[in-house]
């Protein structure tokens, strides 16, 4: 089969499509011919050699893939060959084939076309697992997500805006601001412009939000503490913004703040297959039903990897780049 490979760490040139062994299919998965992936700031990460497969993932690149199941191993309960599916993926999506645990399939929204539904299982698991598992967002609060534009925060605002929240973001241009606005977000706040801190106390009456979603790591740390209400919530899921970083322990004590980070690659089977479970049941219906939809920014061909991969660091999409091998 034919996969984006790349011997050495380095840019998007690195990247190259090759004749790869098919994967195996083990007790317990299931194999699918790829119709699309989606890129994740994680597939940058790897590519530049500071964020290693976990331990007995595919080496491969791709956290996500929609397609149809062609193959099921031993002990496999709910798929069949021909269906067609999505899956969360902890690595392999840049192939024509990818084998996966059976409990990390779902099946593709009705009215969401295949190739779409690629664009849907890492940042559904993603948002709903910190947001709505961690950080128990509840109706009525108010949500603040950094990079509204990108495809975890254009998911975010949607489903936390049907949820019944009040929906903060930032973005770093009047067009991503205004995407944003019309995916539900409430109160957008340009941040190469602006003072998201200042904003969010004037928007809030001094208060703040109650849980916020960070990409950005170190360099948003402060001021997120700062822009959190009583009993406020932040999960980090990102550091694009650096990794170390200090905190007053003491203000945090005061508002009885929680500080929470999450990576979903690296859970173990049991609590991604969880988090399956709960998409599916609380987030696919909206999907379903039209109210909540993938935004995909562009579909690239796997021959053209590299310009996918520059265009995501180039940092104009909004929503989701998708891979068609």
């Amino acid at each position: 089969m034919r996969a984006v490979v790349f011997d050495e760490p380095g840019g998007a040139e690195v990247l190259q499509v090759r004749e790869v062994p098919m994967p195996e299919v083990r007790e317990g998965e299931v194999r699918i011919r790829v119709a699309a992936t989606a890129l994740n700031r994680a597939d940058i990460m790897q590519r530049m050699g500071s964020y290693p497969p976990p331990k007995g993932a595919s080496p491969i690149l791709g956290l996500e893939c929609s397609g149809t199941i062609e193959s099921v191993g031993s002990h496999v309960t709910r798929w069949k060959v021909g269906d067609q599916v999505c899956a969360l993926l902890a690595g392999g999506g840049y192939a024509e084939y990818v084998s996966v645990p059976e409990s990390q399939v779902l099946p593709v929204p009705d009215g969401v076309p295949l190739v779409d539904a690629a664009a849907l299982p890492e940042a559904a698991c993603t948002v709903w697992s910190t947001v709505f598992m961690m950080a128990k967002l509840q109706p009525g609060e108010s949500f603040l997500v950094h990079g509204g534009s990108s495809g975890i925060g254009t998911f975010a605002i949607q489903l936390v805006k049907l949820l019944g929240s009040r929906v903060f973001c930032t973005a770093g241009s009047t067009e991503k601001l205004e995407r944003c606005r019309q995916l539900g977000a409430d109160v957008t706040i340009n941040y190469r412009k602006e003072d998201f801190l200042a904003r969010v106390k004037e928007e809030t009456g001094g208060k703040g939000v109650n849980v916020i979603l960070d990409n950005m790591g170190a360099s948003y740390l402060e001021k997120n503490l700062s822009s959190l209400v009583e009993d406020g919530r932040m999960v980090v899921i990102g550091l694009q913004g650096g990794r170390t970083g200090s905190v007053d322990l003491g203000r945090m004590l005061i508002k009885r703040l929680s500080l929470l980070s999450a990576g979903l690659r690296s859970r173990p089977l049991d609590q991604k297959s969880e988090i399956v479970r709960e998409v599916e049941a609380n987030v696919w219906p909206l999907i379903s039903s039209g109210r909540l939809k993938p935004v995909i920014f562009q579909e690239v061909s796997i021959a053209d990897v590299q310009t996918a991969h520059a265009l995501m660091e180039s940092s104009v999409h909004i929503g989701k780049i998708v891979l068609i091998p």
